[in-house]
């Protein structure tokens, strides 16, 4: 049996299925149809499209007995799922002459949809690429995250000062997703660990019901869809009426209570004891769930539990679903009755891990009480995979374990427990190998490979660009969608003038739109003639969206300084939220924008210098916001980005990188060639190596008069004038501090935003460096990723 192509319906009989769900899943008629009636009776009759290839898909995988890929993530950012749905079956032409056919406008039916709140950045973002290439190359699988009723949280700037309210994505039905009541699991926390016929038998104090809500992930041409399976938290006890009838109304609701708090929020502040205790928690409660499901259709196929490692490969998408190894082995030994080794031995072959961070402080570590506490029989399990994992290399002098310093660390654990381990760039995987995990990596010599990151094209080429779409369509034809290295057909026309301009043209088109969003939603005007210069992504201090803005300033003071001097036009556009409890982060974020209240209110500088910081980034905005960019902002502290994605979508979109050598930029550069990017800034080994001067940051100031310059009038108050000690903390960790090196690396920046403008001021040549990023950038697209986890870590074949 093979999965056929979707035959797309004429547009008279799609706008007669439209109309079909407007009078009957919405009870509506077209005379008093809301937006939203017709948005979703458009999703719906979608939706309907999806449902045969992905039932064909689901039968075929049994029939052949396939080996199923699954992906445990807690975010995944999939965006709109509307016309990324449409365009993957073929039908956007058909769905929008359909739709406007009967009175509505298309643009505005799709930007009526709710961005999914189940995700923050570019782990989640990668997710969402990743499953949907899955289905475009017939790799059978699912992925499993959590339902969130309020995501992150919606931000919002009061006094320039990031506001987090709640995200409300949910108070709509949701058009994608089939709730599946009858596919839950009951999720145990706390407890105690009893021994029963010398058997560990846990015995939770508290419970809660997981139940399936499932979307179909279409891939390109239909030919194939996967599912995304979110679990949401449900009460195992709805509700106490003893209680409520004596009038403890609160206790009554505290099953509910536990249950609803576990899946409303996506990282929930952990700088509290029960911040963190919810977070563990969830974690928990999405592996638990996700692993019971994953065993139950095993056994349902009649499979034996011996050879799970043939018939399943489970990615853990960085250190969140790491209790995944002792969630296995608890389920295989204490409830399917095999001994611990063995269970121990399965549980690896079928593990794999991404590791998405150099950062200490984000690969986690669980204090051994609370883990002992919320999950007793984990901390034993954990305890013993540490102890067999010694017994197993007896002869290391400083064995690194799991548990140490009452503490135990995740990134270890997710290591030992999984039988290939692969960074995501080529340099953070060997930073992983010679940094994170040395001596794990001497004792499993191979484990440690590498998978660079990697974006779908199709949706952030084909749906977010539809002008270059168009041009490069009509230039090297179709399916360059699914065969991304066709780009480089593109590369000989970098030296025709006409496609120079067609291409110019195409960005300046995106450059309008986004202008006149700007316009509309921040109320400030801005020339589409700018350069329009971007850093979008989430605010921390290693990304140094500071070193940004403190060189946007230099460049105000010298606009002010010299009025009558010849500039380029730029807009600068800030996006990204900082995490609640993250204050430095926070800080940056009022800096930015008292400065843009001064710049862009600055009759001296007009038009000449803006910059433009919108609320609430997410994936619709930065679907707004690439294809629009003429420059990429890729600047972090050497030796501190794993991969980035953004620099991907970025460069595929035809703008040129202004970054480090850090994450795939490295790649990026070999791939575009040297001569197309803005290189600056301290190599990871210098990096470590200026470190070593406890007065690194002091010095590097003193080098720089414009860098004195700008502190001064920062710690004077020229931007906060209302409070003139506002940053005196930040200018002090800048000349004292300055862990990620923004001094450092000041003036190399200074030098390449320089070399920008001289670029950008010879069209020719900037719209020729433009053109060969697009063009070679097939390598980092996510269907060449997925085949190479496919290949190297999950040993498994596409269906189609």
């Amino acid at each position: 049996m093979t999965v056929r192509d979707v035959s797309a319906p004429s547009v008279e009989a799609f706008r007669t299925e439209i109309l079909r769900h407007l009078t009957y899943s919405m009870g509506k008629d077209a005379g008093h149809a809301s937006l939203y009636d017709w948005r979703m009776a458009l999703s719906l009759a979608l939706r309907d499209h999806i449902v045969e290839p992905w039932f064909d898909a689901t039968r075929q995988t049994y029939e052949q007995g396939r080996k199923r890929v699954y992906y445990l993530s807690m975010e995944f950012l999939i965006g709109r799922m509307l016309e990324d749905a449409a365009i993957n079956l073929g039908m956007r032409a058909i769905a929008r002459e359909a739709i406007e056919g009967l009175g509505q406008e298309w643009h505005r039916v799709v930007e009526d949809e709710p961005d999914a709140a189940l995700g923050n950045g570019g782990l989640g973002r990668l997710a969402a690429c990743y499953m949907e290439s899955m289905a475009t190359l017939g790799c059978a699988g699912y992925g499993y995250g959590i339902r969130y009723e309020h995501g992150l949280f919606r931000q919002w700037f009061e006094g320039g000062r990031q506001v987090e309210t709640p995200e409300d994505w949910l108070k709509q039905r949701h058009p994608w997703e089939f709730e599946r009541p009858e596919v839950c699991y009951e999720i145990g926390f706390k407890g105690t660990v009893e021994i029963t016929n010398g058997k560990s038998i846990w015995v939770p104090a508290e419970t809660v019901i997981a139940e399936a809500y499932d979307m179909p992930v279409i891939g390109w041409h239909g030919r194939w869809a996967n599912t995304l399976r979110l679990w949401a938290a449900k009460p195992t006890t709805l509700f106490d009426l003893a209680r409520f009838n004596h009038g403890d109304f609160a206790a009554a609701a505290e099953p509910e209570a536990l249950a609803r708090t576990l899946s409303r929020v996506l990282y929930p502040d952990d700088t509290t004891f029960q911040g963190k205790e919810l977070r563990l928690k969830q974690e928990y409660f999405l592996t638990s769930a996700a692993l019971q499901d994953i065993l139950r259709r095993h056994l349902t196929a009649g499979l034996s539990l011996t050879d799970l490692p043939d018939h399943i490969a489970i990615q853990m998408n960085d250190t969140h679903p790491a209790i995944a190894g002792p969630e296995l082995i608890r389920l295989l030994s204490d409830v399917h009755g095999m001994s611990f080794d063995e269970a121990l031995e399965i549980g690896i072959k079928c593990l794999g891990y991404t590791n998405h961070t150099l950062l200490p402080e984000a690969l986690e570590r669980w204090a051994t009480y609370l883990m002992g506490s919320v999950l007793p029989r984990h901390m034993q399990i954990i305890e013993a995979i540490d102890a067999w994992h010694l017994r197993m290399n007896p002869s290391r002098p400083h064995y690194v374990g799991i548990v140490k310093h009452h503490e135990v660390r995740m990134g270890e654990l997710a290591f030992i427990t999984s039988h290939k381990v692969n960074g995501v760039s080529a340099l953070h995987t060997e930073l992983v190998k010679k940094n994170l995990f040395p001596e794990l990596d001497k004792l499993h010599p191979g484990r440690i490979i590498n998978q660079t990151n990697g974006v779908t094209p199709r949706r952030w080429l084909r749906m977010a660009n539809p002008a270059l779409s168009r041009l490069i369509s009509e230039a090297i034809g179709h399916g360059w969608e699914a065969d991304l290295d066709r780009l480089r057909e593109l590369e000989k026309l970098s030296e025709d003038n006409a496609f120079r301009d067609e291409f110019a043209k195409a960005k300046r088109e995106n450059k309008v739109a986004l202008a006149k969003w700007i316009s509309e939603s921040q109320g400030v005007t801005v020339s589409p003639d700018a350069l329009f210069d971007i850093q979008v992504k989430r605010i921390h201090e290693y990304k140094r969206q500071l070193l940004n803005i403190l060189q946007t300033i230099a460049e105000w003071h010298a606009i002010r300084s010299n009025p009558t001097a010849n500039v380029v036009p730029r807009v600068k556009i800030f996006g990204g939220k900082a995490a609640p409890g993250y204050q430095a982060a926070k800080e940056i974020i009022r800096l930015i924008n008292d400065v843009a209240r001064v710049v862009n209110n600055d009759p001296y500088v007009g038009d000449r210098l803006k910059i433009i910081y919108p609320p609430n980034y997410n994936v619709s905005m930065a679907e707004r916001l690439i294809p629009a960019a003429d420059l990429s902002e890729q600047i972090s502290t050497a030796g501190k980005e794993a991969s980035g994605t953004g620099n991907m979508k970025f460069a595929l979109n035809g703008a040129l990188t202004i970054g480090t050598l850090d994450g795939a930029n490295v790649e990026i550069r070999k791939e575009v060639g040297a001569e197309n990017f803005f290189l600056f800034g301290l190599t990871a080994e210098e990096v470590m190596e200026r470190r070593k001067d406890p007065e690194h940051a002091r010095h590097a100031i003193l080098k720089s008069q414009p860098l004195q310059d700008v502190l001064q009038m920062i710690a004077e108050g020229r931007f906060s004038p209302d409070d003139p000690s506002r940053y005196h903390g930040l200018v002090h960790n800048m000349w004292h501090s300055d862990y990620f090196l923004v001094a450092s690396d000041f003036e190399a920046y200074r030098d390449a935003q320089i070399e920008v403008d001289q670029t950008f001021s010879e069209a020719e040549r900037w719209w020729k460096m433009a053109i060969l990023n697009t063009a070679r950038m097939g390598f980092f697209s996510s269907d060449r990723a997925i085949r190479g986890y496919m290949t190297d870590i999950w040993g498994t074949e596409s269906a189609l």
